[in-house]
């Protein structure tokens, strides 16, 4: 009876095992994701916290510079990344973007895509991106599904 338990146990053991192997080697290569600081501290003045805390959200950090290195044919490039501030809402998180006049917001897909998926994919625990417009004082939600798109896929001839 001892002998059979043995055998079972290992059994399972070695089941387990390559189960384990065989999802490991199955799975896709892991995303890097961003994991934010604090960010700079926010000023009790603010304006455009002040705005946001007036439609319902909470700001929880300032501005986040997020380094990021490029290489070009062997040459390192250096570039940054900046989130305006981290805000919440009913406890959703989003990134804010503040427009400005120097860098209009194109709003079709592609503009969209181009100037504000890369916070989506570096931060997939984002419920969205606040675009916030001072001049007009507004906030437009832009969220990004990678998944299920609306519009039907072409055939491949």
């Amino acid at each position: 009876m001892d002998l059979f338990v043995m055998v079972a146990a290992a059994l399972l053991i070695v089941y387990w095992g390559y189960r384990a192997f065989y999802n490991w080697l199955h799975q896709p290569r892991g995303m890097k994701r961003l994991v934010l600081g604090r960010g700079e501290l926010l000023e009790p003045d603010d304006a455009h916290v002040l705005f946001l805390e007036s439609r319902g959200y909470e700001v929880l950090s300032g501005k986040h510079k997020v380094p990021i290195a490029v290489e070009l044919d062997g040459q390192e490039l250096y570039s940054r990344l900046y989130i305006d501030y981290v805000a919440e809402c009913d406890g959703l998180m989003y990134a804010v973007k503040i427009s400005r006049e120097r860098q209009p917001m194109d709003w079709t897909g592609s503009g969209l895509r181009d100037r504000l998926l890369v916070f989506s994919l570096l931060m997939p625990e984002l419920e969205g991106i606040l675009v916030v417009d001072p001049a007009e004082r507004s906030i437009r939600t832009v969220k990004f599904d990678l998944e299920d798109t609306k519009r039907p896929r072409t055939r491949e001839a």
